[in-house]
């Protein structure tokens, strides 16, 4: 209940103060005596506003972030509980797992909000197809935040994260050109019959759901010596850390995927979801880029639909296959296909790939600190540029350096190695609180007690008048820095 207490409703702000004075009764008592007490009462206060369902389109301001006392979190989490076989038991782990898909990793929830408008509709078919419940399609969420082409430290790949030595035993083709672990339907089908298997053995959904992490053996090993207990709670504390917040997470992702809108996470509409894109049938030797540049479709989003192919080309060895496109694009690559598996590419030459590497077109800049044991080799290896690239781009004249130098480094966008982007000052606050002015508080005091930078920062967030005299029952809007 310390973490976060993220506590601002902008759209009421600024638009009636009576109604909005009216809402902070709950706050109307006696001064607090401590910041514990009012963020007692600020917790009280968010679930009184927001017990009822937001208005089908009102949309918060993105800089609120409502956190929920555990009555409301068992609440919500009970009415999930209902509807599934799999049980959904709120505990302390399960709500951090929460907050940190609600607040600390907001943006990447959004992200995977989006994704499963294509990917979900394709996982309830096969858990119906094998009769599992539908909740399992959430395992994806934890297993690679529904990134088809995500690769784990251990080498696992793909929406379900197979590793390569078990891809024979579920019939999943790995090539040179394809792998099939990042195909969404093929994959889907593997985790299906894996999880089918692994509650046949355990007859529990949260103890398959914890083998399907760690492995059969690793729960049969934890049973074993909690004394031949198989309540999953029970026996996690026998279990690897990985294994034993696997459930919890699973938990979360589920709550969090149901109640994204109440924690006013709004994510972007999917270019392409799932009833927006459609097969077609591949009679040739065929690269993305070429059908990229006929149909008018960026190969980055012909890339994203169709993951399986590691090298941006169906091969004559992979025929017949098929590609999926946005369905508007379907009749003109038809029209157009013999155009298409016409179109030749030219190898680049040494000369034309060092341009590309020293260009910084597309690209942005990072800072890499030089770390004891680095060398320049090794820094260009890591992000695939010339060591001549990092002497342009930092107007050096040899490769001598030092630890803790900072070299600018010229990047292609990547989830793997990007930084994230500056933003607005505004925007990287993290914790917002509204504060009812009390007897004897003053912006200097209410700016001590709450630890803001400056009264200035705390006039600017309020749009207030620095010579302005505060007054009870006012409410402020207090900033608290990451």
């Amino acid at each position: 209940m310390k973490n976060f207490f993220l506590l601002l409703l902008i759209s009421l702000l600024g638009s009636s103060a009576v109604s909005a004075q009216s809402l902070f009764r709950i706050l109307q008592k006696e001064k607090p005596e401590n910041a514990e007490e009012i963020n007692q009462r600020l917790i009280y206060f968010t679930d009184e506003i927001l017990k009822e369902e937001l208005p089908e389109n009102e949309i918060l301001n993105a800089n609120y972030i409502p956190v929920f006392s555990d009555e409301i979190y068992r609440e919500r989490m009970q009415r999930l509980d209902d509807q599934t076989p799999i049980e959904l038991d709120y505990q302390p782990v399960v709500r951090r797992f929460i907050e940190a898909y609600a607040v600390r990793h907001r943006e990447k929830t959004g992200k995977i909000i989006e994704r499963s408008e294509l990917y979900f509709p394709i996982f309830e078919e096969c858990l119906d197809k094998y009769d599992l419940p539908l909740e399992l399609k959430y395992l994806s969420v934890i297993e690679s935040a529904l990134d088809p082409k995500a690769r784990s430290r251990s080498g696992a790949i793909g929406l379900w994260q197979f590793m390569y030595n078990s891809c024979k035993m579920f019939d999943l083709r790995v090539t040179s050109y394809v792998d099939e672990r990042m195909d969404p339907e093929k994959s889907t089908e593997a985790a299906c019959k894996y999880l089918q298997y692994l509650h046949r053995i355990f007859g529990d959904w949260q103890l398959a759901i914890a083998a399907y992490n760690g492995g059969p053996g690793v729960v049969r090993e934890a049973i074993q010596r909690s004394g031949g207990k198989t309540d999953f709670w029970e026996i996690a504390p026998y279990l690897p850390q990985q294994t034993r917040n696997y459930v919890p997470i699973f938990i979360a992702a589920n709550y969090i995927m149901n109640y994204s809108r109440e924690h006013n996470i709004v994510a972007k509409p999917n270019q392409y979801p799932y009833f927006r894109v459609s097969p077609v049938k591949v009679k040739k030797k065929v690269s993305f880029k070429h059908v990229a540049a006929v149909i008018d479709v960026p190969v980055e989003e012909i890339r994203k639909l169709n993951p399986i192919y590691k090298r941006d080309v169906i091969p004559t060895g992979e025929l017949p296959a098929q590609i999926v496109l946005p369905v508007e694009k379907i009749g003109l690559f038809i029209d157009r296909e013999e155009e298409i598996y016409a179109m030749k590419d030219q190898p680049k030459k040494y000369l034309e790939l060092q341009k590309e590497l020293s260009s910084t077109k597309g690209k942005y800049p990072i800072y890499h600190e030089v770390q004891a044991g680095e060398y320049f080799h090794k820094i260009a290896m890591k992000y695939s540029c010339t060591t001549h690239n990092i002497m342009k781009w930092n107007n050096m004249k040899s490769q001598d350096i030092y630890i803790g130098q900072r070299l600018k480094i010229w990047v292609e966008p990547s989830e793997n190695i990007s930084q994230k982007p500056q933003r607005d000052p505004l925007m990287k606050k993290s914790k917002f609180l509204l504060y009812e002015v009390q007897d004897g508080d003053s912006l200097q005091s209410i700016a001590t007690r709450f630890k803001v930078e400056s009264v200035k920062d705390l006039v600017e967030v309020n749009n207030m008048n620095q010579a302005k005299v505060v007054e009870p029952g006012m409410v402020l809007k207090i900033v608290q820095y990451e």
